[in-house]
């Protein structure tokens, strides 16, 4: 994943400011706040500043997903839409995959599923499954909220306090 992060921002290095770069990759499914706070480490953004850009970078796209993706899903696959009919039915497929392990545990579950900072895991996902799950929209919204910032604590900690125990 650092190999991507690093592509990443150096495509956008040479014309966005460092703060623009890590809240453009928060808002990438799959990279998220921890591609972003891995970014900004590497861009040199101290830590105070990229932690609220990429929490909001990770958040924006959540009341969205939430509130429109079963209808986006559907559309898309009913019509096949631009030819992602396909990738669309895996999504909902590795989140109803990952459903069953939340469902149980709802609150706690969603939580840990998004406060956990590993690949396949996030706000995005974390979305996916609440709506799968029929989670009302108010209480989602304060469960990935709270993950978010928690990945955002536990990423923090590996990105910026870790290596500084070995300078």
């Amino acid at each position: 994943m650092d190999s991507i992060i690093q592509s990443i921002a150096a495509f956008f290095d040479s014309w966005l400011s460092p703060e623009l770069i890590i809240f453009i990759i928060s808002l990438f499914p799959v990279l998220e706040l921890r591609g972003g706070l891995i970014a900004a480490a590497l861009l040199g953004v101290e830590w105070y500043i990229a932690f609220p850009i990429c929490v909001i970078g990770n958040a924006l796209p959540i009341p969205f997903i939430l509130l429109f993706i079963r209808k986006i899903f559907d559309f898309i696959k009913r019509t096949n839409f631009l030819w992602m009919g396909k990738l669309v039915t895996k999504l909902d497929e590795h989140a109803q995959k990952k459903s069953k392990g939340v469902e149980a545990a709802s609150f706690w579950g969603l939580f840990a599923f998004v406060a956990i900072p590993l690949p396949g895991t996030g706000g995005w996902t974390g979305a996916l499954i609440a709506n799968i799950l029929n989670v009302k929209f108010k209480r989602a919204s304060w469960i990935i909220a709270l993950g978010i910032l928690t990945a955002g604590l536990i990423t923090s900690f590996i990105t910026y306090v870790i290596p500084m125990l070995f300078v």
